[in-house]
């Protein structure tokens, strides 16, 4: 090495020409030439550091949970936790930004896996000392943005979307004298971490005014209502009215007659991964080595969205199956359960109906007829209910999907059922007597019927509705209260 270097500071190192390894008390690093400083060195600029994503101008409500935000310590822990799609996000970067002048810095970090959590720290530690850039790599990086954080208070850090608790704990074990906001559908485990925060739907007053900043007109109130209030949804139908040039009231229509299709839609420009009907996608992924939930979730789509009694669902397992299935579904915020009595959302409700919230697409292409025939064992039926009958029994095949056919199925509705070909031509068919209706319902539960009275967006099989009807046999067959 040539050349005359100084260097000042615990563990700091200068190199006065080119070296290739520097051992500090940290770590070692390969290097060509440059000046390595201890993480004390990181610094914020005077005009503050802030990331954050963009602020929506389509803000409303949600008082109470800002006030509750403010009220937190800090060097505090927070979590705001809820329903994917229900304006955690939205929540988080509006509060957060509205400290940018108390908090240096401001930082946000998509934290969906520990890699984007680590990721998110390196990014921190680049913008605070760009001299690092090129020279460090990501993990030192990383041990340096968490030495400072350690080191320092009056920050906020913002982990948005966070799958499980246990991902952050080392974060929160070693940066604890900040504040630390964070979002997820994990509605429990954070007992022992932070402070939860549910985040619950719009009041009906603050649904209509979101939807008519977008999109005012005739009907507002009664899509706001049929959206359950859900933000995600109700931006998204505001958008694609205006864009379409519709009246609220024509995109009810379309909704009722076209729900799984309708859900799918998006303005030009959004995000077909964040529609409402595949927004939860993830959410149900996670759930797959728990069968029984996606069945419970689908029996629970053709039911009312409050006041179901959890007893209702004691036949379809045993009772440490269906307690873990509910628990698990709460766990994701995929339920609400108080007391004895059970509440699906129900945009979640419609979206199980339509085949798209279980499988990624459970029934046909457009919603209508019936699923495909299932090709192997274990093969999904619509509403997230398994096919597989057993072992040795093979897949249950989906109703009018057999060789030769091309999809016909029946459908479910509050009217005359119908048939639908696979030309999406739809006739009547004569009501059978109710007696008659009950007995097929029963038998398509059986252990040899078929998978029948598929709902005709592709909803849950007559064998998930067989429990159902065992359960309470005087109830009619769409969407009532047990």
């Amino acid at each position: 090495m040539t050349g005359r270097a100084d260097a000042s500071g615990d563990r700091a190192v200068a190199a006065g020409g080119n070296i290739e390894q520097v051992i500090t008390g940290d770590f070692s690093t390969q290097v060509g030439h440059g000046v390595l400083l201890p993480a004390e060195s990181l610094s914020v600029p005077a005009s503050g550091l802030v990331h954050l994503p963009e602020r929506t101008a389509l803000f409303v409500g949600r008082a109470g949970e800002l006030a509750r935000l403010d009220a937190g310590a800090p060097s505090g822990v927070q979590v705001l936790c809820g329903l994917g799609g229900i304006g955690k996000s939205t929540l988080a970067a509006h509060w957060a930004a509205g400290r940018i002048d108390d908090h240096h810095p401001v930082w946000w970090i998509t934290a969906e896996t520990v890699g984007e959590l680590d990721a998110g720290l390196a990014a921190l530690a680049r913008a605070m000392q760009p001299a690092y850039v090129g020279i460090l790599p990501e993990d030192a990086l990383r041990e340096r943005a968490l030495q400072w954080l350690a080191a320092h208070d009056h920050w906020l850090l913002v982990l948005d979307n966070v799958s499980d608790p246990a991902d952050v704990k080392p974060l929160l074990a070693r940066a604890a004298r900040g504040r630390v906001l964070i979002t997820s559908r994990r509605a429990t485990g954070w007992q022992d971490l932070a402070e939860t925060i549910a985040v619950p739907e719009l009041d009906p007053e603050e649904s209509a005014a979101l939807f008519a900043r977008v999109c005012p007109g005739d009907g507002v109130a009664e899509v706001c209502a049929e959206l359950g209030h859900l933000p995600l949804a109700l931006r998204q139908a505001a958008a694609y009215c205006s864009e379409a040039g519709i009246s609220p009231r024509a995109y009810l229509d379309l909704l009722a007659r076209y729900p799984a299709e309708t859900y799918a839609l998006t303005a030009e420009g959004g995000e077909t991964g964040r529609t409402v009907a595949r927004v939860w996608q993830v959410t149900l992924d996670r759930l797959e080595d728990t069968p029984l939930a996606g069945r419970i979730l689908g029996v629970l789509a053709w039911w009312a969205s409050e006041g179901i009694p959890r007893r209702l669902l004691e036949p379809l397992g045993s009772p440490l199956e269906v307690t873990e299935a509910i628990r698990r579904l709460r766990a994701h915020s995929m339920i609400a359960l108080d007391g004895e009595s059970l509440s699906v959302h129900r945009v979640v409700q419609a979206v199980v109906r339509g085949g798209r919230g279980a499988g990624g697409g459970g029934g046909t292409a457009g919603g209508g007829g019936a699923p495909a025939a299932a090709s192997g064992r274990g093969a999904r039926e619509p509403g997230g209910v398994e096919g597989d009958r057993g072992p040795g029994r093979g897949p249950r095949p989906a109703y009018g999907a057999g060789p030769g056919q091309r999809g016909v199925g029946q459908t479910l509705r509050m009217g005359r059922p119908a048939v639908r070909d696979g030309g999406g031509r739809t006739r009547r068919v004569p009501r059978r007597p109710r007696h008659a209706r009950l007995r097929a319902s029963v038998r398509a539960g059986g252990r040899t019927g078929p998978a029948r009275d598929a709902h005709r967006d592709g909803g849950v099989s007559g064998r998930s509705l067989s429990g159902v009807v065992r359960a309470s046999p005087r109830a009619p067959r769409r969407c009532v209260r047990p």
